[in-house]
């Protein structure tokens, strides 16, 4: 018998309470990143080696911990990833969206506001994903996401000023 109506909902609402909670983290923890770069007493690859260092070991607890509540069949970390697979992986998030983006953000946040970095970086990544997800992955492109690239790219625009 399948799980209640209930519990299906709550399971399908989460993959957006972790978006919210990403947000909120990134957020936050983005204007510590750029009080501390603007004290110009941490370069921005500093910062993100220090990042990395930190979030690695908090990164393999947390995996270990949701492996030992998984279930028999999943697979205990890339063994059944075909090599395509782990390219993609390698350089799509880590040099891509890893290594490359960090390392500009950080660049960003070091000379400018967070308040008019953050929404261009984080403005554009959704733009991209949509129009790479359509041309290379053929996802669906709706009115509602196109008026939803238009409402964030003129929310940047705002956010930014670069109106003036």
């Amino acid at each position: 018998m399948g799980a209640p109506a209930s519990g299906r909902r709550i399971r399908a609402m989460m993959p957006y309470v972790f978006a919210v909670l990403a947000g909120l983290c990134w957020g936050v923890g983005e204007v510590f990143t750029r009080s501390v770069l603007h004290t110009r007493e941490v370069t921005p690859l500093a910062a993100i080696a220090l990042r990395s260092t930190v979030a690695l070991p908090v990164l393999w607890l947390v995996w270990a911990l949701a492996r030992s509540a998984a279930a028999p069949d999943t697979p205990a970390l890339l063994e059944r990833a075909a090599g395509g697979t782990l390219w993609k992986l390698v350089l799509g998030s880590g040099v891509l969206a890893g290594a490359a983006g960090m390392a500009f953000f950080y660049a960003a946040l070091g000379g400018a506001e967070v308040s008019r970095v953050k929404p261009i970086a984080f403005g554009l990544a959704p733009a991209t994903a949509v129009l790479v997800g359509w041309m290379v992955l053929g996802e669906p492109l709706t009115t509602p996401k196109v008026l939803g690239l238009v409402c964030i790219l003129a929310g940047v625009v705002l956010l930014t000023g670069a109106w003036r």
